[in-house]
């Protein structure tokens, strides 16, 4: 993981049995060539902190989702569409604890940990 702590290393799986669904399988969106440019500078800032990976071409890929590039004010954003995933995982029995919660525990915290938030999905905490 690169966001991970040295010694606090966070591995996340998601199992689903082969062959996958073809739900899983999706062809990509069309893209303008302005959203083409924006996905290609976003992969690129993406790749070199773990967030994705090259495949080669002969890699086995039977997984794949789409990528929308959403704008804003003339900023991109890479969305991907993990809506079909949804029906295969399991929920987390556990939710997250209410805000109230977390602030009245946080004069008892040991660590505090910050969150880059234009980057902050990608992050694993």
């Amino acid at each position: 993981m690169c966001y991970a702590i040295s010694g606090h290393e966070v591995d996340i799986t998601v199992n689903i049995d082969r062959p996958y669904p073809p739900v899983l399988r999706k062809p990509a969106y069309p893209a303008s060539p302005r959203a083409r440019e924006a996905l290609e500078k976003h992969i690129q800032e993406l790749i070199p902190v773990c967030v994705l990976r090259k495949m080669g071409h002969n890699e086995e890929v039977e997984v794949t989702k789409p990528v929308v590039i959403s704008w804003n004010n003339d900023k991109s954003r890479m969305v991907r569409d993990f809506r079909a995933l949804n029906i295969f995982t399991v929920p987390y029995r556990y939710p997250i604890p209410r805000v109230q919660e977390t602030l009245t525990q946080l004069p008892k915290a040991k660590y505090i940990k910050s969150m880059d938030a234009l980057k902050g999905f990608h992050q694993n905490f």
